[in-house]
């Protein structure tokens, strides 16, 4: 027994190998088809992924039409029908989201200085100005659109907003605002709310706790339902998941050549050599962690006036002040060799920001290939003071948050 299983384990890691290696193989020629300027493969993807959202979009209009025609033609117990067919559509409807609120949303009047900055690089995109900018504690960045108007939230991450200096700021502007232009269909009205909505297909066929209501015939009779409603749900739920994998399949590499075409927007706006450095900074993540983690060991180590340890989630100001001083000397401190090792390691771990990413080391490869620019746009001193007073409670707010754990 105990050889069979080892038989199916390593049958199982050489299919999973054999995925691995043929993403990689299909990562690697997008590299060159876009490194080429070809685009001919994605193109199709995109008409594929937007003909597939066809039939998604027309089972939640097929619900709530028939919910409709049921109400107004039917009798009683059709009506009733009616009724719980029009709530099933709305429950699984795509969702267009909301504009974020809270404490991390900056208002273009408490940030004109950042919001200006924003503005001055869509404008030399050619890109819609930002609806809304967010702040949060993730070492990362992004942009969406959300809601019935189709406002542009642009979310920024202050850790990675700390570690890098103007003009790479200024890049990352570039590369997040270049998703209203670059052809990134990912997370728009069509593709975005199809791909939500299978989700929530998908939860909503969940499997539910049996029964175990009656005893005897009662009881066998709920079995068997329960047996007989988890086997179709199963087959529903397979059905799903295939349809949702070959979504993400059909958008994968088209998302991705979004990505780099980004990445140039980020280099016409910011320079090449701002956009590399941006790059390369992707691959610091796991230091600033550390920086993190050492000085909230640091604060929790020390003794609090009435005995016992410090408080983490209570950090003092100076300690709040200290976390982003401490990060912006640790990543300074990273010499040339340890980052040429970060950048190996990448090449050979494939690191990417996230799986709808390309490799970062193909990214900063493709900037290199193309002709170096200049920066188009450039801050002042003066402004990014105003910048960092924008920012200054928002960074105290998610030093203590990271410094509490």
């Amino acid at each position: 027994m105990p050889a069979e299983e080892a038989a199916e384990d390593a049958a199982k890691d050489a299919k999973t190998l054999a995925r691995e290696q043929a993403a990689a193989e299909r990562t690697e020629r997008l590299f060159q088809e876009v490194a080429d300027g070809r685009a001919d493969t994605t193109r199709r993807d995109w008409l594929a992924a937007s003909a597939l959202a066809l039939p998604i979009h027309l089972v939640t209009v097929a619900l709530a039409g028939s919910g409709i025609w049921l109400l107004v033609t039917g009798n009683t117990p059709l009506r009733c029908l009616g009724a719980v067919v029009l709530a099933a559509a709305f429950l699984l409807r795509p969702r267009l989201d909301r504009p974020p609120t809270g404490t991390g949303v900056l208002k273009r009047t408490d940030a004109p200085a950042l919001y200006g900055l924003a503005d001055r690089v869509a404008a030399e995109l050619g890109a819609p100005p930002v609806g809304v900018i967010a702040v949060e504690q993730d070492f990362n960045a992004s942009m969406s659109v959300v809601g019935v108007r189709r406002t542009s939230v642009l979310t920024l991450g202050l850790p990675l907003w700390e570690a890098l200096d103007e003009q790479q700021r200024i890049a990352l502007l570039g590369h997040e605002l270049a998703h209203r232009i670059n052809g990134d269909h990912r997370h728009g009205l069509w593709l975005g709310s199809a791909s939500g909505a299978l989700v929530r297909w998908y939860d909503f066929v969940r499997p539910r706790q049996r029964h175990s209501e009656g005893i005897g015939l009662v009881a066998l009779i709920f079995l068997i339902g329960d047996y007989l409603s988890e086997a179709f749900l199963g087959v529903v739920r397979w059905l799903l998941n295939r349809v949702h994998l070959l979504l993400e399949r059909l958008t994968a590499q088209a998302g991705q050549q979004a990505e780099y075409r980004a990445d140039e927007f980020g280099a016409r706006v910011a320079s090449t050599e701002a956009a590399c450095g941006l790059l390369a900074t992707l691959l610091l993540g796991p230091a600033t962690r550390t920086v993190t983690m050492r000085l909230r060991a640091e604060i929790n180590s020390r003794p609090r006036s009435g005995g016992g340890r410090a408080r983490r989630d209570s950090a003092p100001g100076p300690d709040v002040d200290l976390l982003w001083q401490q990060l912006r000397e640790h990543l300074a401190a990273i010499g040339p060799l340890e980052r040429e090792r970060l950048l190996r390691r990448s090449r050979r771990d494939g690191h990417a920001v996230d799986r709808t990413h390309p490799p970062t080391h193909l990214r900063l490869a493709l900037l290199e290939r193309r002709p170096a620019v200049a920066a188009a746009v450039t801050s002042t001193a003066t402004e990014s003071a105003a910048i960092a007073a924008e920012l200054a409670s928002h960074r105290a707010r998610i030093a203590r948050t990271l410094l509490a754990g």
